[in-house]
C-alpha cells in the first residue's frame, strides 16, 4: 500500500511540476506587484498619468516598502523592474530589485507603502542596468505628478531620469526617495530563473517571462503596450 502511495505522489509531481512545493516568495511579490499595477489603472484622477507611463522606458514596482525609525529613519523593500522590449512594444521579463536607504530627521513609528518608479530615459535605464545606484547620487529622480490626464510637459518631469510614486489606501502620490539605493535582487532572480541570470540579461534580452509574472505583464501591456515619444 505504501509503495503504491509513493508511486502515485511521484507520478503527480512529475505531471504537475511544483504541485508539492509551496509558492515561492518571489512569486508572491509578483502577485503583489500585479495588484499595484491594477490599482494604478483603477485610480482614475488620482493615478499615475497615462502620458508618463506611455513615455517610460521601464517601471520599478516595490510592493510593501517598509519604513521605520526613531529619529533615524530607514527604508527597505524588494520588488521588480520591467523594461520595454527593444522595439518599444511589450515588456521584458521581471528582474529582481532591492531598495534600501535612510534619512535623518525626527520621526517615530513604522509604516508600509507600495512604491512605483518610472524610468523615463536612456540615462535612467543605464543606471537601472548597473550593479547599484543611488537616487539623488548617480540618478536624478523627482516625485511624480498624479492625475491620469496630467501632461508630461513640465520642467521637473522633463529633467528627471526617474519619477517616483507611492500608494496608500488606493491613492497615488509623488514621493521623494533621495538617498535610497537600488541594486539587483539575486536571490529573487535565482528563484525565478534557476541560474545566475543578471538584470541586464533579463531587462534587455529575450528571456522568457515566468508563468508567475504573466498577470503583471498582461496588465502593463493592457495599460501601455507601446512606448510613445
Amino acid at each position: 500500500m505504501r509503495a503504491k502511495l509513493v508511486a502515485i505522489l511521484t507520478l503527480a509531481s512529475a505531471l504537475v511540476p511544483g504541485l508539492l512545493l509551496a509558492k515561492g516568495e518571489a512569486d508572491k511579490r509578483l502577485d503583489d506587484a500585479a495588484d499595484l499595477v491594477a490599482d494604478m489603472m483603477k485610480a482614475s484622477d488620482r493615478g499615475v498619468p497615462q502620458d508618463l507611463l506611455n513615455k517610460a522606458r521601464c517601471v520599478i514596482l516595490v510592493p510593501g516598502l517598509k519604513k521605520a525609525g526613531f529619529v533615524l529613519g530607514a527604508k527597505y523593500g524588494r520588488g521588480f523592474a520591467m523594461c520595454r522590449r527593444p522595439d518599444g512594444v511589450g515588456w521584458s521579463a521581471p528582474a529582481g530589485i532591492r531598495i534600501e536607504g535612510g534619512s535623518v530627521g525626527f520621526q517615530i513609528g513604522a509604516s508600509e507603502q507600495d512604491v512605483m518608479l518610472l524610468v523615463m530615459n536612456d540615462t535612467g535605464m543605464k543606471h537601472l542596468l548597473s550593479n547599484k545606484f543611488t537616487i539623488g547620487g548617480e540618478a536624478t529622480a523627482a516625485a511624480g505628478p498624479v492625475g491620469r490626464d496630467v501632461s508630461a510637459q513640465t520642467d521637473a518631469v522633463l529633467r528627471a531620469e526617474m519619477l517616483s510614486y507611492s500608494r496608500s489606501r488606493g491613492l497615488f502620490a509623488g514621493i521623494s526617495l533621495q538617498g535610497a539605493t537600488l541594486r539587483p535582487d539575486e536571490e529573487a532572480n535565482r528563484e525565478l530563473y534557476g541560474d545566475d541570470t543578471d538584470n541586464k540579461q533579463i531587462l534587455t534580452g529575450s528571456i522568457k517571462t515566468p508563468a508567475s509574472a504573466d498577470r503583471v505583464e498582461s496588465l502593463l501591456n493592457r495599460n501601455s503596450s507601446r512606448q510613445t515619444r
